[in-house]
């Protein structure tokens, strides 16, 4: 096998995969990329076994062939030489020979057969989606999602198509994330998976181009189809928990604020707040939310803002960290906080956009 190009158009497609290749990995081909040439066209494919990254670049191929090279040295490699340099790369025997001007690197190879590909997906639903549109739903709700929970099914993100809705969900337990798109779907009835947290945040690292891009559901995987990058996760096998419950319809006692002033008003109270549990108490009256905060040390924070409610009294406590996420997360200038009582969850919404829902657990103080 040998090819040659410009080392951007290397460099690239490279760029694109190395984020799923893992520094320490159990099976050393792991650590290499599959490079294929055939019709000036060249593929290069990383994996570690749960998310695998397809990129492409057009190269001028002398001989076909496949081949798997040390990702991170080849990378390292690309990235050192100058710019505009014409690379060519020569697979000789068990080692490949890379050589750009007067450099020249013998990398050692592994066999391309020995290379897991993940090849059919076994498609049951496909959508098209704008790309900014996937970009945010996975904005919106990914940080909600657990990180090393030991109910697994909760370290992932829910992906569900119902109709002509795509929305994703996410939660870790004491907050939720919902945020629902519609789009042109083809496929049976309501669909639900769920893409492990790492497969969430490559997707997101790939998104935030212009054009539209081709999600497929399969049995055990994704598929998104990002401009010439081709992303593929496996689906955490397990059963979500039903978001619908958890979410709290119409909440009678509705707050409404400054999104800034109330984030402002927050961050401020939260520095006296106790730094293991992060609580912060709220009591709302007549047009007035008061913020209350104290830590180990007695030290205490205080302060009162501004809003619109006319409902009866009520206070209640929160993890002020979960309540700043979510309204980092919503749109809009103005932000609606819905609350029952001083025992129940927290709905945070944007009074402009409300496709996007967070819910936040209280806690007691």
């Amino acid at each position: 096998m040998k090819f040659s190009g410009e080392r951007q158009a290397l460099l690239s497609p490279l760029q694109a995969v190395i984020g799923v290749v893992e520094r320490r990995q159990t099976m050393p081909i792991l650590g290499n990329v599959l490079v294929s040439g055939r019709d000036d066209q060249l593929t290069l494919t990383a994996t570690d076994l749960e998310v695998e990254l397809v990129a492409r670049a057009q190269v001028s191929i002398q001989q076909p062939g496949e081949v798997t090279l040390p990702a991170r040295k080849l990378l390292d490699i690309l990235r050192a030489l100058p710019e505009g340099a014409n690379v060519t790369v020569a697979v000789e025997g068990e080692r490949a020979v890379v050589k750009s001007g007067k450099s020249r690197f013998t990398l050692a190879t592994l066999p391309a057969t020995d290379f897991p590909l993940v090849e059919d997906i076994g498609a049951q639903h496909a959508a098209a989606i704008a790309q900014s549109a996937l970009k945010r739903l996975l904005d919106k709700t990914h940080f909600s999602m657990a990180q090393q929970d030991v109910r697994y099914y909760l370290n992932g993100m829910l992906l569900e198509i119902a109709g002509e809705m795509l929305r994703t969900v996410a939660t870790d337990g004491h907050r939720l994330a919902f945020c629902e798109f519609g789009i042109n779907a083809s496929g049976g009835s309501v669909q639900q998976v769920i893409v492990p947290r790492k497969g969430v945040l490559e997707l997101l690292r790939l998104l935030g181009g212009e054009g539209v891009v081709e999600l497929t559901i399969g049995s055990n995987h994704v598929r998104v189809q990002v401009g010439d990058i081709r992303f593929t996760s496996k689906l955490i096998d397990g059963r979500f928990p039903e978001y619908g419950r958890v979410i709290p319809v119409a909440p009678p006692k509705q707050v409404r604020a400054d999104r800034e002033s109330l984030r402002a008003a927050l961050q401020r109270a939260a520095i006296l707040s106790n730094e293991k549990y992060r609580g912060i108490r709220l009591s709302v009256k007549s047009n007035v939310l008061l913020l209350q905060s104290h830590n180990p040390e007695q030290e205490e924070a205080e302060e009162e803002l501004e809003v619109a409610y006319s409902g009866e009294e009520v206070e209640i406590g929160f993890n002020v960290t979960y309540l700043l996420d979510a309204l980092a997360a919503v749109d809009g200038p103005n932000v609606e906080l819905g609350l029952t009582d001083g025992n129940s969850s927290c709905l945070v919404t944007s009074i402009d956009m409300p496709s996007a829902k967070y819910v936040v657990m209280p806690m007691r103080l």
